[in-house]
């Protein structure tokens, strides 16, 4: 049988895009995700229907891809990237803040050439995606697939709290509506967790349109490469179960992710040439971008003591409910630094996979945005199932050090506040000295840095005249026909904010164009 679209990884990006090109019923849709399928709520296991739950995001687990990667050289292991192997991909995994991009994340894409993804023609598509419980107005969608939630003020934990009064006292407005496009300040952040569900785009867009004869949905499937009949895409080879098989399909649309997508480009003979000539690849298409421009989210922990005689609650809800979005200093960047205080920590990090500490401590994140830095993706062999080479190459620019440098002192100061008094005590880590000096707070953070998950930028779109371009805007592979990339990987720059919401947009956003000439 011959599809009209097979769609390449079941994750955000690629559920919300098998539902949206199932709904018309002359087009035969096939989605294969690596990871394991299931058909009804009641079979998906705890660890991914509740939304308190890291379980699944820690290495080694049966959900996650465990993927490793190089932080920087001052790190001596590298750090370990959770991404979901399951239906609904990472959002299947992992922390659920439904947070967008600010306008000019959009706006800088179109500038680059990518006029259709303006944010007067993505703001449609979050609205559709979305149902917001909480605000009704015309930024937001109130019947959409995706529940987009907040905790109530009086549901937060002390330290939630503690860290808005703070906040506040230091002179940061109080904002209600985190994903409004001149958000700013500190408030509850969205949440796509109703009633502590991890609400994946498996549950989301899959449930309503299994029964369609025309979607079919296969599981444990892994694409080994497209398969190509001279530069005209027309099938994949994918394994099964110990057995290889082909399928073929009037379009390829690969949605496996700013981590998987450029692998499997460059398994099919698409990246930089020289690269795949090294692998005996052959090339289809040369494109040096493939791989390139890797972007992400560096963060760092900040740990301070609990005070002796603080009795922490036992709290059972989100350990995220607030959020500060600020400018840092001199930045022409508008909130490119995002800061959560977390229920108490003891260990490992809060998703399981980060530099752990050795007492319980009340954990702040610093969250980079706009990073300057930017890494690079490739293959550690021609076989499928070796995972890529990563290198994110992060805090090699001076401003990404300094803005993170501004963030921990912040950190520290907010910790230093009268909300703060009866809970946190004495610095953790970094310590007192390490703050001190700036080459000392460079020294840690190098050592310390850690990922969000948030991998973008690795097939970034661009016209065809752009060197770096692997996509089109319309997520068309340059060079090749019937072959697209509809995920984070095509964004020119990581948006400032939680990337879920915009891998779903984008699924939203490219749907229109799937299948047409």
């Amino acid at each position: 049988m011959q599809y009209d679209a097979i769609i390449v990884g079941g994750g955000s990006a690629g559920c919300a895009l098998a539902a949206r090109l199932s709904e018309n019923p002359a087009r035969s849709v096939l989605l294969l995700e690596a990871g394991p399928d299931y058909a009804d709520f009641e079979q998906w296991p705890a660890e991914l229907r509740d939304g308190t739950s890291q379980e699944a995001s820690t290495p080694g687990a049966v959900f996650n891809w465990s993927y490793q990667a190089t932080a920087t050289d001052r790190q001596a292991e590298p750090i370990q990237i959770a991404r979901g192997r399951v239906m609904g991909g990472s959002g299947a995994v992992n922390g659920q803040v439904f947070l967008r991009g600010l306008p000019e994340d959009y706006d800088g894409w179109a500038a680059q050439g990518n006029d259709q993804w303006a944010y007067q023609h993505v703001l449609p598509f979050f609205r559709k995606l979305e149902s917001d419980a909480d605000i009704r107005d015309d930024f937001h969608g109130s019947d959409g697939p995706v529940p987009v939630v907040r905790a109530p003020r009086d549901s937060w934990h002390p330290f939630q709290h503690a860290f808005v009064r703070a906040c506040a006292g230091l002179g940061y407005p109080e904002d209600a509506d985190m994903n409004n496009p001149s958000a700013a300040g500190v408030g509850p952040a969205p949440m796509n967790n109703p009633a502590g569900i991890r609400m994946s785009s498996a549950l989301a867009y899959l449930s309503t349109a299994r029964h369609r004869l025309n979607l079919t949905i296969r599981g444990n499937v892994t694409v080994r490469r497209v398969l190509f009949e001279g530069q005209t895409a027309d099938g994949v080879e994918a394994e099964s179960g110990g057995e290889i098989f082909t399928a073929r399909g009037r379009e390829i649309v690969i949605c496996a992710s700013g981590i998987a997508s450029p692998q499997l480009l460059m398994l099919s003979g698409i990246g930089p040439a020289e690269h795949l000539a090294e692998l005996g690849i052959p090339v289809v298409q040369g494109l040096t971008g493939v791989g390139e421009n890797l972007r992400d989210h560096p963060l760092v922990y900040v740990d301070t003591a609990l005070r002796p005689d603080y009795v922490a609650e036992q709290f059972t809800g989100s350990r995220i409910q607030t959020l500060l979005r600020y400018t840092t200093a001199g930045s022409d960047s508008r909130n490119d630094m995002h800061v959560y205080v977390n229920n108490v920590a003891s260990g490992p990090s809060p998703l399981g996979s980060g530099p752990g500490v050795g007492r319980e401590t009340l954990r702040m994140t610093c969250i980079l945005q706009s990073a300057v830095s930017q890494g690079q993706l490739r293959l550690a062999s021609s076989d499928p199932h070796d995972k890529p080479l990563i290198d994110y190459r992060y805090l090699r620019s001076e401003t990404d050090r300094r803005r993170l440098r501004e963030a921990v002192r912040l950190c520290r100061h907010i910790l230093d506040q009268d909300p703060f008094a009866a809970i946190a005590v004495d610095p953790v880590s970094p310590t007192t000295d390490e703050i001190a000096s700036d080459a000392a707070l460079d020294d840690w953070l190098l050592r310390n840095v850690f990922t969000t998950f948030h991998t973008s930028g690795s097939c970034r779109m661009g016209p065809a005249d752009d060197p770096m371009a692997v996509v089109d805007q319309y997520c068309r592979i340059h060079g090749v026909a019937n072959l697209r990339v509809v995920d984070l990987s095509i964004c020119p720059n990581v948006v400032r904010a939680n990337t879920n919401a915009t891998a779903i947009m984008i699924a939203e956003r490219a749907a229109g164009w799937i299948g047409e000439p």
